[in-house]
């Protein structure tokens, strides 16, 4: 670090000199501006770039080499989540026909991704979606109101039978995706451009936050799709109706749990956020209870009973980190340790 003196000029003013081989490599000149952002922890940003304009980052796939279709996916996901707005897939020869598959699939399972250009050998994706226009607090309410009733109708096809309802959570899964991976992005954002960050008014470290609690969110929805799945390799009729009226009861504390944790994550409730944690023993036991009913099923209802009592089970501990992430987050602030409330 470089250490410089504050100097009192003309009576009222305080000036600081700015490093030499900065200036030089920003190549700035005498009487060019200068943008002076306050930070959140109170340090300053001296920037060149005054204009609040979103970052432009291009990158180039070429897919000659690449065969398997997965690994393009990935690809592309991970330059939507850094933040990249113009993606160009080349090849040297005419596109493969799986590219376009990919292509497809990833533009329908993102959000603000669609394809500009496109040709024999080549195909450019632009980002038309504004990070600022999406707000994390509304994209994580949502991510929990599609979860719960995913994991509602997960709970209801192994009540009723429904089959097409368990197939329609699998469905809504991507949907959670596409909002987690949306918020990944602008996590990303945030941390490569302050600009964004007060813009969005949203500090880097709340938007790190965000973040791990729609990564909880997103492993939670995960349990409901499999709860759905197996939901299908149950025989109803030959199930013990008190296994099924446990795994009702322990559905509800789990959902509990998850709605009382995002209510705690809003209302930046320390009290509330460690009860319900304290709450989790209650599920854990249940869970231990119907395991021992289950073993006593035939071996194809035992697996597939046991799968939806762990799901169950793992789905209510996640939501209590979600409590555990309120509470760490709270600690550290320092709004909170001074005695006034927390940063929404």
């Amino acid at each position: 670090m470089e250490i410089r003196r504050v100097q009192f000029t003309g009576g009222s003013s305080y000036v600081l000199t700015l490093p030499k081989d900065w200036v030089d490599a920003q190549k700035i000149k005498k009487n060019d501006p200068i943008g002076i952002e306050i930070q959140p922890d109170g340090t300053l940003l001296v920037t060149k770039t005054i204009e609040h304009e979103p970052l432009q980052r291009k990158l180039e796939f070429p897919v000659d080499g690449i065969t398997e279709p997965a690994y393009l996916f990935r690809l592309l996901i991970g330059a939507y989540i850094s933040g990249i707005t113009t993606i160009t897939i080349t090849s040297k020869e005419r596109l493969p026909p799986f590219v376009r598959v990919v292509v497809r699939d990833f533009t329908q399972m993102t959000i603000g991704q669609e394809v500009i250009e496109e040709d024999d050998s080549a195909i450019t994706l632009k980002d038309l979606l504004n990070p600022s226009e999406m707000p994390f607090a509304n994209t994580i309410k949502r991510m929990f109101v599609i979860v719960k009733a995913m994991h509602e109708d997960a709970i209801t096809a192994i009540r009723t039978g429904n089959q097409t309802l368990a197939a329609d959570v699998t469905a809504r899964d991507n949907d959670v995706d596409r909002l987690h991976w949306l918020i990944a992005r602008q996590t990303h954002m945030i941390l490569s451009n302050t600009a964004l960050s007060k813009k969005m008014n949203v500090p880097p470290r709340m938007a790190v936050h965000y973040y791990i609690i729609s990564r909880i969110i997103e492993r939670i929805g995960d349990h409901a799709e499999r709860i759905a799945q197996n939901a299908g390799a149950i025989r109803k009729k030959e199930i013990d109706p008190a296994i099924i009226t446990k795994i009702l009861k322990a559905s509800e504390l789990s959902v509990g749990i998850f709605d009382r944790s995002i209510v705690s994550f809003f209302n930046n409730d320390l009290k509330k956020s460690d009860k319900n944690i304290e709450s989790v023993k209650v599920l854990e036991a249940l869970c231990g209870e119907i395991n021992n009913l289950v073993i006593q099923q035939e071996t194809p209802d035992a697996i597939a009973l046991g799968y939806i009592t762990e799901s169950v089970r793992r789905a209510g501990e996640y939501a209590a980190d979600i409590s555990e992430n309120v509470i760490n987050y709270l600690v550290g602030d320092e709004l909170t340790m001074s005695g006034k409330p927390a940063r929404k």
